[in-house]
């Protein structure tokens, strides 16, 4: 019994650090999509030589570089929402979640009105420092954020497309 609950530990840590070679788009969706590595190579890449990662309180946590990414507008573009009236889609929001259930949220018009496309970005490449295992190979940045460790979603795993009530 005593050796019970570390192996049950054990078993939770290896769940919640799988890797994400891909990312479901469901929801308020006409179709769900699921998106992988080799799909994301049809979009136009994006380079950054390195961005430094801030927590809440903007410590210096870590930093990334070599990033190599594509636009998350420019991904959710192809996507159908389940929605007759533009004017509605103020109305909707995007829950993205990791490989260990992390969440981050973006209103619809945070993603289609930013003024640069390139402000959210999905990560197919990157290095850290210091030098660390991360939870996935697709991670999911906001390059304009001040706390960029805030939104950094590392393994992203599902991107939710929902409706407030």
């Amino acid at each position: 019994m005593k050796y019970l609950i570390p192996i049950l530990l054990l078993f939770s840590f290896a769940a919640t650090a799988q890797e994400s070679k891909e990312f479901v788009v469901d929801g308020k969706v006409k179709n769900k999509l699921t998106i992988d590595l080799a799909s994301l190579k049809q979009y136009k890449s994006i380079s950054i030589d390195s961005m430094t990662i801030f927590n809440h309180l903007l410590q210096r946590k870590s930093s990334i570089k070599n990033i190599k990414g594509v636009s998350l507008k420019e991904v959710l573009s192809k996507v159908d929402i389940d929605e007759e009236s533009p004017k509605k889609l103020s109305e909707y929001y995007l829950v993205c979640t990791a490989t260990d259930n992390y969440k981050v949220v973006f209103s619809w018009n945070e993603v289609f009105n930013a003024k640069s496309e390139n402000n959210i970005l999905i990560l197919t490449s990157f290095d850290t420092d210091p030098a660390k295992a991360e939870k996935g190979n697709i991670a999911m940045i906001t390059t304009s954020d001040a706390a960029t460790g805030r939104r950094f979603v590392k393994g992203l795993s599902k991107i939710s497309i929902l409706q407030v009530n």
